[in-house]
């Protein structure tokens, strides 16, 4: 059984003293807490994290990633908080065993299958240092090597777990013999018996193919050896899960699979690849369409070979691979991003050769070169997925969304009803503003209400193309049936004068004003007054033109009320911005429909006697909303004066939109707010708190 002192004494080939004390430092803390747990199989606790360091160990992770290893059950399983890790052992060993905490958390959460994919970015994503991944991944492997003490419904979950989720990993991080493992020890675990007969096959497959194995190799290696290519020619064997998944994929018979015959071929350099290359499609004939060039554009994952497909002897099909020792080294163990293969020189190529295994063997000079290992891992993260975020529904789905997606894009994305009539969100529990750019991993709620509807503002922020098109659409429709009932509205008051009634027209007089007009139909006139294109005493006249229809004072007219900010059609004048409570006056304006005026407002005195063009309006006393108020405060120059200002504002539940300051001289300044309140009371409470501080001299609301 493998012990701390033997697992020290293969530290010491790669760490230094100091840092294998700080290992065993962790692994005594780890067996105090976890002192008297067992495993299933009956074995101590502490049997598990020292094995998964020894995994780590033979990829010479750094001296952190031991010390995560050895600690990563403990906030989990021994309620001893963050905190006292990061004391006893720095915040870097505490952050990496809180995100291998995090990661087996969500494992739990959420079943789903088709999320595998999306769980294996999110996993990705989430770690912020990729070692978390490796720590996870030898977390997992240690398990699927010690899964048959487990109870058989629970084996086959944590199976398919490791065959969705970690073996994709492993394999998207280049990790080739981690993945061929969790593969095979997940297949044998999900399915006993079509793995033993498998493996019966493939055995007996093997013993009829050795001969012929042995012939296409010597005939390789002995054209290699004529034109001097120094070269180690390998047979490849398939392995169980690749075989299986190609026979349900591909719908193909084991034998159809088995009848092709893989090779891989080792050489010294790059050069040699391609002389190789040429060799052997001069000895058999190649297979049209069927060569790749993974050298000189290597994959995501940084895995680089040729492949090739020949037509052998008696027509049997041969696959061969093409590699130098470095390459092949890399497609095993490691992972290195293809931003490192971007110079041509042979010298930056093996130096970055070198990098990348360093990485591979798990960041071997971690303390040395800190910054560029970290860097690195970075730069793989951003290559592996540069532009999605994945967040949890509270029922556990995980949506997609692009990078820099608010909880707007979120509520679009699960539906456009629920983004249509949200008003706020939490975020991991907690109430958070709507614009927040969300993380991978959070679990956002969406907190609707009936008849909320679209914020015109919310086009600020949106990133996905569902939220800005399903916005603009509601927004585009709403417009229109606003200024369809404002228009109908103020063509009923002028009908009213000549004794007709809008919803009774006769027909005759309805095709009469669409002619004078050129309206396509009733709605689209009504529409065009609503909007302030056509003057409704006018359209009335086209009726009776000889009538005398002049707007009279405003007390005849029932005035239109105004109940809310959120009106598309009706617009509040900036010059003078009233809020309700003040007394007001409508002008139609083209293209704007209705705009609003506080009645002393300068600059409605040229149009003020213009009747036609002058609506009488009124506050509904039901009116509700944010509306925005202009406020100039003199006082003298103070530090903090800013903040003091804010929090008076808010704490009577006003929102400062802008602020501006002006100085005066070198004590007074004048500070201009723009603030959103509810009614003139509301302003009242908010410029009474603001008047009692000691520094302000004057306080007014401010006009045009």
């Amino acid at each position: 059984m493998l012990t701390i002192e033997a697992l020290s004494h293969r530290l010491s080939s790669y760490l230094e003293p100091p840092q294998i004390d700080q290992v065993r430092r962790a692994y005594y803390y780890a067996e105090q807490a976890h002192d008297g747990q067992k495993r299933r199989s009956g074995e101590d606790y502490i049997t598990h994290p020292l094995a998964v360091a020894d995994i780590l160990t033979s990829m010479h992770m750094d001296h952190q990633s031991l010390m995560a290893a050895m600690l990563h059950d403990v906030i989990e399983d021994t309620g001893i908080p963050k905190k006292a890790i990061a004391k006893q052992f720095g915040d870097p060993v505490a952050e990496l065993v809180d995100g291998v905490s995090k990661l087996t958390q969500i494992e739990f959460e959420s079943q789903a299958e088709k999320q595998a994919e999306n769980f294996q970015k999110m996993a990705l994503a989430m770690a912020n240092d990729l070692r978390v991944i490796l720590v996870k991944l030898a977390d997992r492997l240690h398990n699927m090597r010690t899964l048959g003490a487990m109870p058989p419904h629970k084996k086959r979950r944590i199976a398919k777990e490791t065959l969705e989720i970690y073996a994709p990993i492993a394999h998207r991080l280049g990790m080739n013999d981690l993945r061929l493992e969790f593969e095979d020890r997940g297949f044998y675990a999900m399915y006993p018996l079509r793995a033993t007969r498998m493996q019966a096959a493939l055995k007996t497959a093997r013993g009829n193919r050795k001969e012929l194995v042995e012939q296409i190799q010597t005939a390789i290696e002995k054209r290699l050896g004529r034109e001097s290519v120094n070269a180690v020619v390998i047979g490849r064997e398939k392995h169980l899960y690749s075989i299986y998944q190609k026979m349900r994929q591909k719908k193909k018979f084991f034998k159809e699979i088995m009848d092709v015959y893989a090779f891989r071929i080792i050489v010294d350099s790059v050069d040699a690849c391609y002389r190789a290359l040429g060799v052997i499609h001069n000895l058999y004939k190649p297979v049209a369409g069927e060569f790749k060039d993974y050298i000189a554009i290597p994959k995501a994952n940084g895995y680089q070979s040729l492949h090739t497909v020949l037509v052998g002897m008696h027509g049997v099909p041969i696959e061969v691979q093409i590699r130098t020792k470095e390459m092949d080294e890399m497609a095993n163990t490691g992972i290195a991003a293809h931003f490192l293969y971007k110079s041509n020189s042979d010298d930056a190529l093996s130096s970055s050769h070198n990098r990348a295994r360093q990485w591979v063997q798990g960041l071997l000079e971690m303390q040395r070169r800190a910054g560029d290992s970290l860097e690195f891992i970075e730069n793989v993260k951003i290559d592996l997925f540069p532009d999605e975020v994945y967040v949890f529904t509270p029922k556990g789905r995980i949506v997609e969304l692009p990078h820099g997606a608010t909880a707007v894009d979120f509520a679009y994305a699960v539906h456009t009803d629920i983004g249509n009539t949200c008003v706020a969100c939490r975020i991991n529990g907690r109430l958070a503003p709507l614009s927040q750019p969300l993380q991978s991993g959070q679990k956002v709620t969406i907190i609707t209400a009936p008849g909320a509807q679209p914020n015109p503002n919310w086009l600020n922020f949106t990133i996905s193309g569902k939220a800005r098109s399903a916005i603009r659409h509601y927004l585009k429709n709403q417009r229109h049936h606003h200024s369809v009932a404002l228009g109908k509205k103020m063509l009923g008051r002028a009908l009213a004068d000549i004794d007709l009634d809008v919803d009774n027209l006769s027909d005759e007089h309805k095709d009469k004003l669409q002619k004078s007009t050129g309206a396509a139909s009733m709605e689209a006139l009504f529409e065009d007054i609503g909007l302030g294109n056509r003057i409704a005493y006018a359209v009335a006249k086209l009726l009776q033109p000889d009538a005398d229809i002049k707007p009279r004072g405003g007390s005849i007219y029932s005035p239109l009320t105004i109940d809310s900010s959120d009106g598309v059609l009706i617009t509040f004048a900036k010059c003078c911005r009233p809020i309700p409570g003040d007394p007001i006056i409508g002008h139609i304006s083209s293209g704007k429909g209705l705009v609003i005026h506080q009645e002393t407002c300068h600059n409605l005195a040229e149009i003020r006697h213009n009747p036609e063009k002058i609506s009488h309006v009124n506050w509904a006393p039901t009116v509700s909303g944010e509306f925005l108020v202009d406020i100039r405060a003199e006082v003298e120059s103070e530090r903090g004066i800013i903040a003091t200002l804010a929090t008076r504002v808010t704490e009577q539940g006003g929102n400062i939109e802008h602020i501006h300051v002006n100085e005066r001289d070198a004590h007074n300044s004048v500070i201009n707010l723009c603030i959103g309140v509810q009614n003139r009371i509301h302003l009242a409470n908010i410029m009474r708190r603001i008047r009692n501080l000691s520094f302000v001299i004057r306080i007014h609301r401010a006009k045009n």
